[in-house]
């Protein structure tokens, strides 16, 4: 019984367009902007914690806020993302 030869093909790869140097950068999440304002002091309270861990302190330590303490942190994502939106319209 002969065995099937399957033919490998190349996939095509899809060119990407070169970014725009002069673009704005995007808009922070309301966890970005809590994760830099609370690294420092969940770095103090646990100092051998590696970058991983403290990356799943703050993601755990946001889970248990409720919505009004996270209220100032989405406040400035939504200024952030109106920012980055004004300045990509004013780029076109």
């Amino acid at each position: 019984m002969p065995k099937e030869i399957q033919k490998v093909t190349k996939r095509e790869t899809k060119k990407r367009g070169k970014k725009d140097p002069n673009a704005p950068k995007r808009g922070l999440s309301a966890y970005m902007f809590f994760s830099q304002d609370q690294r420092a002091q969940v770095k103090e309270e646990n100092p051998e914690a590696s970058f991983g861990t403290l990356g799943k302190l703050l993601g755990e330590k946001w889970k248990s806020m409720s919505d009004a303490e996270k209220k100032p942190y989405n406040d400035k994502a939504e200024a952030d993302k109106k920012r980055y939106e004004d300045e990509k319209a004013a780029l076109k």
